[in-house]
């Protein structure tokens, strides 16, 4: 009878497991997008209202602008690369502005900017520059994006790592329950399931005024199974 209740088991987490990698790779671009848009509202108001503490700031800041211009305007390549006219590129302004939260924030739009491209790992090493100390706003979704940027690498340990990180930093009910619940996944695809259920009973324990809140059990039942 046990070894009957093994074999219908089988199959059932093998079903689960592939429902949830089958989640996680069709969600991937949208979470990221999502990643994205946080840190553009955010690092928008601090780069406008925040980064003006002396003149090198107040330039680093007003060079960087028109890059904002061209990453919202979905025009990626002028935002990394640069225009005819004056604007050099994030890529190069986050090297000439070295030493300034502007010159920081460049490398983090640089990096978001080569996720949008597709161009992961040039987007993981930008994003990697990005000084996480250097704001508390903006840092935890930008180690949000970091960390499903070495998801999309397969860099599967270290997106967890730096999923966890960012919620802990974040430890609050819009974006920690999010990264959680990321982690989780990634987890249940490496059948970490004891990890991955830590994970989903966290989000239920501590961040219960959160949206994700009212899909948690979901998670949790499909571990159990």
């Amino acid at each position: 009878m046990a070894n009957n209740n093994n074999q219908q088991g089988a199959p059932v987490a093998e079903q689960t497991l592939s429902q949830s990698e089958a989640f996680f790779l069709k969600n991937k671009k949208a979470i990221i997008a999502a990643v994205i848009a946080i840190v553009v509202i955010i690092a928008g108001v601090v780069l406008y209202k925040t980064y003006v503490s002396g003149p090198n700031e107040v330039k680093a800041s007003t060079a960087i602008a028109k890059g904002q211009d061209y990453f919202m305007a979905d025009d990626y390549q002028k935002a990394l690369n640069g225009d005819s006219a004056a604007y050099k590129g994030f890529v190069a302004l986050a090297k000439e502005w070295s030493g300034t939260k502007a010159g920081n924030l460049a490398n983090l739009y640089a990096g978001l900017c080569y996720a949008k491209l597709d161009k992961w790992q040039e987007a993981a090493s930008y994003l990697e520059k990005y000084d996480v100390s250097d704001d508390a706003m903006v840092s935890p979704a930008a180690l949000g994006a970091l960390g499903n940027v070495y998801a999309h690498l397969e860099q599967f340990d270290k997106a967890v790592s730096t999923l966890k990180k960012a919620a802990e930093m974040a430890d609050n009910n819009s974006l920690s329950p999010t990264y959680l619940i990321q982690a989780g996944e990634i987890l249940e695809n490496q059948n970490k399931k004891d990890e991955a259920l830590k994970l989903y009973q966290e989000v239920k324990e501590k961040y219960f005024n959160s949206m994700q809140y009212q899909t948690i059990d979901e998670y949790i039942e499909r571990i159990k199974e």
